[in-house]
């Protein structure tokens, strides 16, 4: 659609063509692969992923309700991850490492290094070693540049920097309805979906830089073991995982064989259970209200909001400050349509970890509902100063200002939020209203 009017606006296809130079830096030709040393053809430099990694993944960490409020587990992950970065074929990129607070079974890698593990695939594992396999996987696709491989090919395309993609949002939410993230999030749009030849080479590289950090190369296929396993019990929980990461039974019988074939000396490496079990206590004594919490995401996804709420407070009975278990409380309670208390939950998770901004989106969402414009709007603004780029936000702060009759203001941030967006009930919602303002001529049929 093409913007006219009062506010200064450009067409959505220059705004990705803008957004596409202006973020990520491309080079011509051939580039060399870090670890296979061979040339291939790649539009995107290694500064470009790094800026695209740290323009977007703090998106989906906060998605994910943030860093885990446990500071020694965060530690504890990182300590173990940093070790094996050291040892990859990529030792100078920018890594991070941090457990986050989601409940349900997944890690990943951002390309410029941001590598998350969820508490929900800590509390199901049993050792160190396994931890290893885990974080080297993913620091195996970062030094295979997969996710830069993948957008060279298309699969993640220019779309790929759009906030819009990334962030908390779920697609059948309203102005007035359902906010972020109700059931499991999608851990990354941007986030490659690996092909299986991607996973078996990051799993030789798990095997290899665990190995030569000092663990038992066992812990990959006890790792494997345990999500075949979980897979057979419980498939939805794995869901997320397996839509980026496929699991199949050659992958599993090919680690087996490099494990016996390659790596035989190393089996009398230590697993470091004992270690594992000390540094995860605290989370290992909730693994019952994370089990509650995974289940009353499945049951939110499913649209059973009562038995999710139910699920949520039964959890938080015994681990009252836990920010995902009130966040999640408080977005069934929006979907709902029980604002009120909506928003002591978000409210109480704003308190107990006042670092991490979902919660301000979440009580910005009560608001709307409450119509209280004014505070809601100032809960939006504040978060989009904590984390700019979501263009929900823009949505949510424009329907803020229009109920409280201050139209150029909202027209400006309409405008903004279809410059990223152009699908959907919130494109609909804020198109009709730059066109029945003025701001915009409606689209020839």
């Amino acid at each position: 659609m093409k913007l006219t009017g009062k506010p200064h606006a450009i067409s959505r296809r220059d705004f990705l063509a803008l957004s596409a130079a202006g973020t990520v830096v491309f080079l011509s030709g051939c580039a060399t692969n870090p670890v296979s040393g061979r040339k291939q053809l790649m539009f995107l430099s290694e500064s470009g992923e790094v800026r695209l990694d740290q323009e977007n993944s703090p998106h989906q960490i906060s998605a994910d309700y943030g860093a885990a409020q446990d500071a020694g587990l965060n530690r504890y992950v990182a300590s173990v991850g940093n070790q094996l970065a050291a040892l990859s074929h990529r030792p100078g990129m920018p890594y991070t490492f941090r457990a986050v607070n989601a409940v349900y079974v997944n890690a990943y890698a951002f390309p410029g290094g941001t590598i998350a593990v969820s508490r929900g695939i800590l509390a199901a594992m049993e050792s160190e070693a396994e931890l290893a396999a885990l974080l080297g996987h993913e620091i195996g696709h970062v030094c295979s540049r997969h996710a830069a491989q993948q957008y060279t090919t298309g699969m993640l395309g220019s779309a790929a920097v759009m906030a819009a993609a990334l962030v908390v949002q779920q697609q059948n939410e309203d102005y007035a309805g359902l906010t972020a993230g109700l059931g499991a999030i999608a851990s990354g749009a941007l986030l490659a979906r690996y092909s299986r030849a991607n996973e078996r080479e990051a799993d030789a590289l798990a095997l290899e830089y665990m190995t030569k950090g000092g663990y038992n190369p066992e812990g990959c296929i006890l790792l494997m073991d345990m999500l075949r396993k979980m897979s057979a019990e419980k498939p939805g929980a794995l869901e997320m995982l397996f839509a980026t990461h496929p699991m199949s039974e050659e992958r599993y019988q090919t680690a087996v064989r490099e494990v016996s074939e390659k790596y035989q000396a190393q089996k009398s490496y230590s697993l470091n259970r004992e270690r594992f079990q000390e540094k995860t206590s605290a989370l290992r004594a909730m693994k019952g209200a994370l089990e509650l919490m995974q289940n009353g995401e499945k049951a939110a996804s499913s649209g059973k909001y009562d038995e999710a709420v139910s699920l949520f407070k039964t959890a938080l009975k015994d681990f009252p400050a836990d920010y995902a278990g009130l966040l999640m409380t408080a977005k069934c309670l929006l979907a709902k349509k029980d604002a009120a208390e909506a928003e002591k939950y978000a409210a109480e998770a704003r308190s107990v970890y006042p670092q991490e901004p979902q919660a301000l989106h979440v009580l910005g969402m009560a608001k709307i509902q409450l119509r209280r414009y004014e505070a809601a709007y100032n809960d939006f603004s504040a978060y989009e100063n904590a984390l700019p780029g979501n263009p929900n936000t823009f949505f949510y702060m424009g329907y803020a200002l229009e109920n409280m009759r201050r139209r150029d203001e909202a027209a400006r941030h309409y405008q903004a939020y279809l410059r990223q967006v152009s699908e959907g009930d919130n494109a609909k919602h804020a198109y009709r209203r730059l066109v029945e303002w003025g701001y915009i001529k409606p689209q020839a049929r």
